[in-house]
């Protein structure tokens, strides 16, 4: 299949599977105290990136190169990858993990790809950004490029209502909680 075809097969589905995915994920959790503790680092480093994110960020009117996106192209992405694997490891089946994995990749890369084509038509700074600043996996150190010189805006991040991800995120671990008190052998 042509990768222009799938890009936009993905950009379709990727909501309605993550849905599916993480009703998927409910049923065959059985997670323990220790697999909670586990995940939830992942969970809460996902949530603090994301919305670093999404306080910096300005969707489609300006090239986003200062805060995390100095260290990463696609912070809100890598945050989801955060929150996915938490969220696996927190359910104690280890098949989950290798599952929300796979299908992370199978979505967000050409998604990724997708929106990296859109921005280089976009925004003429794009290719020099691509260039010191890495697609997904951090940097150590933040890249110094001229262009925005943003700062984490509260009121971007409400706009963008990443406090719902918060809220999201509280409701499965207590859903994870209540399914390790129903599942607990005694």
């Amino acid at each position: 299949m042509e990768r222009a075809r799938w890009q936009t097969i993905v950009r379709r589905v990727r909501v309605p599977l993550g849905f599916g995915v993480a009703a998927t994920f409910l049923v065959f959790a059985r997670p323990d105290g220790r697999t909670l503790l586990w995940g939830l680092p992942l969970v809460l480093a996902g949530l603090w990136l994301r919305g670093y994110a999404a306080g910096y960020v300005e969707k489609n009117k300006e090239l986003t190169v200062t805060g995390p996106y100095a260290f990463t192209r696609n912070p809100l992405y890598l945050g989801s990858m955060c929150l996915t694997a938490g969220f696996a490891i927190a359910a104690g089946r280890w098949w989950l993990v290798v599952l929300v994995v796979g299908l992370f990749l199978l979505i967000y890369i050409p998604t990724i790809l997708a929106e990296e084509a859109f921005l280089r038509g976009v925004f003429e700074g794009f290719g020099e950004y691509a260039r010191a600043v890495p697609r997904l996996l951090p940097r150590l150190t933040p890249a110094r490029l001229g262009g925005t010189r943003g700062r984490f805006d509260g009121e971007r991040y409400r706009h963008h209502r990443e406090y719902n991800a918060a809220m999201g995120a509280a409701a499965i671990y207590a859903v994870l909680v209540v399914r390790m008190l129903l599942f607990r052998t005694h």
